[in-house]
Order: C-alpha cells, then sequence, then structure tokens
C-alpha cells in the first residue's frame, strides 16, 4: 500500500495564480520563480531575502532556465527570449511556432547537456495541438508530435532517460536519451499508466535518486515514483489543483508546488492557486543552465 502523508508543509505564497506553473530555483543566486500563463506574469522571491517582484510579460510564459549570471531564457508563447537579469529587457532566442496563434509554451525542463525540452499546446488544449521541442544552442528540433498537453518533462540523474506525459491521456512515457545531446535515441514506451485513476498527472521532476516526483492535477497531492514506476509515496497538498514541484533552497531541503485556481470555487478551496513548500525527505537535484552558444 502506498503511503500517504498528511500535508505538514507552510504556504511559501498566496497571490492567487490562476494557473500557476513552471516553478524553478537558481542556487547561485538563491532565487525562486514561477509562472501565473494565463496573466502572463513572472513571480520572483529571493529565498534568503524574501524580495519579491511580479513581472509582466508581454505573451503568456510558463518555464524558465539560467543561462548565466546575466540571462535567463523564458519559454514564451512564441518561442525562446533571453531574459536580461538587470533591466529585465527581452529580446528573441529562438522561435518556435511564432506564427501559430492556437497554441503556447506549457511544461519546459533543461537535460543535463544543457538542451531545453519544450512543451507547446493549444490555448483552449485543443486535441493534440502541442509538441515537445528541443532546443539547443538556438537551434529547434521538434521531438515529438500531436501532444495535446505536454507535462512531466524531466530525465533522469545520468541522463539517459527522458520522461513526459500527455495530460490527456495520463500515461508517462519513457525515452533513451543521449546523455551528450539530450535528443531521443530510441523508440518511447509507455512507463506509468495512470488513465484510469482520479486527476491526472502534470508537472514532475526527477530527484537525485532517479525517483520520479509528479503533482496530480485534480487530485490535491504529490506522488513519488520509484525507478521502476511504482507508486511509493503520496503527499496530500491544500490545494486541488497542483501543477508542478522543484527543488528550493541551496540545500534543496524544501520542494515547492505550484498551483491553479481556474475552475475552482475559491470559498470552497480557499488555497487554490497559492504556492507551497513541504520537506520531502528526497535527494535535491536542481537543473543544469540551459546552453545558448
Amino acid at each position: 500500500m502506498t503511503a500517504e502523508t498528511v500535508f505538514e508543509g507552510r504556504i511559501l505564497v498566496n497571490d492567487r495564480t490562476t494557473l500557476g506553473e513552471g516553478p524553478g530555483y537558481d542556487p547561485n543566486s538563491d532565487q525562486i520563480w514561477w509562472f501565473d500563463i494565463l496573466n502572463s506574469k513572472l513571480h520572483l522571491l529571493n529565498a534568503s531575502t524574501r524580495d519579491r517582484r511580479i513581472v509582466s510579460l508581454p505573451e503568456m510564459a510558463s518555464a524558465m532556465a539560467v543561462v548565466d549570471e546575466r540571462r535567463h531564457v523564458i519559454a514564451m508563447e512564441t518561442g525562446l527570449y533571453f531574459h536580461d537579469v538587470s533591466t529585465g529587457a527581452l529580446s528573441l532566442h529562438a522561435a518556435i511556432e511564432p506564427d501559430n496563434a492556437v497554441t503556447r509554451s506549457n511544461d519546459a525542463r533543461v537535460h543535463q547537456s544543457g538542451a531545453f525540452w519544450v512543451g507547446t499546446m493549444g490555448k483552449e488544449a485543443e486535441d493534440g495541438a502541442g509538441a515537445i521541442y528541443h532546443v539547443l544552442a538556438g537551434k529547434v528540433t521538434k521531438i515529438f508530435d500531436k501532444v495535446t498537453i505536454p507535462n512531466a518533462i524531466c530525465f533522469s540523474p545520468d541522463g539517459a532517460t527522458g520522461y513526459y506525459v500527455d495530460s490527456r491521456i495520463n500515461k508517462l512515457m519513457r525515452v533513451p536519451v543521449d546523455a551528450e545531446t539530450g535528443l531521443p535515441d530510441g523508440p518511447e514506451e509507455m512507463f506509468i499508466d495512470t488513465s484510469k485513476k482520479p486527476g491526472a498527472m502534470d508537472g514532475a521532476i526527477c530527484d537525485g535518486d532517479g525517483h520520479i516526483w509528479n503533482a496530480r492535477f485534480g487530485a490535491g497531492v504529490l506522488d513519488r515514483y520509484d525507478a521502476s514506476g511504482k507508486l511509493v509515496a503520496r503527499f496530500q497538498l491544500p490545494a486541488r489543483q497542483p501543477t508542478c514541484p522543484a527543488f528550493i533552497g541551496r540545500d534543496g531541503g524544501w520542494m515547492m508546488v505550484t498551483s491553479a485556481s481556474r475552475d475552482a470555487d475559491v470559498i470552497e478551496e480557499p488555497n487554490a492557486g497559492f504556492t507551497f513548500a513541504l520537506v520531502t525527505g528526497a535527494k535535491p537535484r536542481f537543473d543544469p543552465a540551459y546552453r545558448a552558444f
């Protein structure tokens, strides 16, 4: 039987997001970030000083990665944009579906090679409108097509395995990956089938032991699967629509989880859209920097 843990964490931030997503952390700057996709907002929080900023963006955005101490790269509706840390200026780095008004970016994560896997989806979750792209040094390669809601993009610690899910289908896929380039180098296969269970597999991370931590949208839980795909732990969360986890803090002792309030009754669910933090005991692992050149 899967061990289930009552939420013993804290509300990290109680600014309500409509669709909180894309959490991340840079241990060098001690900066935490996440997005409110539908409102085109980037939330920034310094873990040490607690300084907070909310940045308005010109279009919907969903994920960010460190490039170097001066720049981030942000996955937005029309592609990857460099973000200047000091000025906030944005400049296009790599266009992704720039002429497709139907789609926007969604889940994304950096492979150990420095490649960014970036998912797209229809703004109204149109069937099969999205895809997953591999981006390295500005070169964009489509690697998976006809995806409705790409999520749970993450990688094993050795970089040899990639994972993703179409949340509409709820089957986590596994694919062999070239550890040097971050490109798939073999056929994908179904790894975990949760299609008959309540809720939907949303964002995920892979910890230092190769365990997969997945936010289950609609079920109010954070699930942990071991490297064989067995569900071994479940952490209750105080919101029904968790979206994605990330390790935070320089020692990685905490895990943050974003959530959504879209279609939620906030009177009955007062924590909907808040951002949470909890201690899981997992071996931490932070995303590497994106390799821009």
